[in-house]
């Protein structure tokens, strides 16, 4: 009989031990997705800071490339687009004056595009009378992005990426 007893007891007891470790705690689960949040908040962090410089580059780089695109236009036509042609004339021969007899084109292998942040990129020849007086003289062309805020100036992500920086 003590045997019985005993046994009954100890597999009573058994059974509400099992039934108090068969799941997690409400603590515990909100300390987990805490520890989750906390995680997700840096990598997002972490991801935009890299999205942002990734994009600066890509501007610095599209840049680069129409500098160089400009280089072998003023090779074959003797001179760089006016302003007013723009980076179009790197693609299309323009119909705008002074017209080039020796265009050879297109000087890209794509249409130009916006830069990394949807606004076009800013041509100005050094013919144009509205150069902003930071350019160094003597430059034929000058090519900005307006960065984040797509404004003129800027600091940190708003910053300014210039041909000529």
């Amino acid at each position: 009989m003590k045997r019985k007893n005993f046994y009954r007891r100890f597999c009573h007891a058994f059974k509400k031990l099992r039934k108090r470790e068969a799941g997690f705690t409400y603590v515990e689960t909100v300390a987990v997705i805490a520890i989750g949040a906390v995680l997700t908040a840096g990598s997002v962090f972490s991801a935009t800071k890299l999205i942002s410089s990734a994009k600066k580059t890509a501007a610095k780089n599209q840049i680069e490339q129409y500098c160089s695109a400009l280089q072998i236009y003023f090779i074959d036509c003797g001179r760089f687009p006016t302003t007013e042609q723009g980076l179009s004339a790197l693609w299309q021969k323009p119909v705008f004056y002074p017209v080039p007899e020796n265009w050879n084109g297109p000087y890209l292998d794509r249409e130009p595009g916006h830069d990394p942040w949807g606004t076009d990129f800013k041509y100005l020849s050094s013919e144009s009378s509205v150069m902003p007086s930071e350019v160094p003289e003597g430059l034929p062309f000058i090519l900005v992005s307006y960065g984040a805020d797509c404004k003129e100036g800027g600091k940190g992500e708003a910053d300014d990426i210039c041909s000529w920086k």
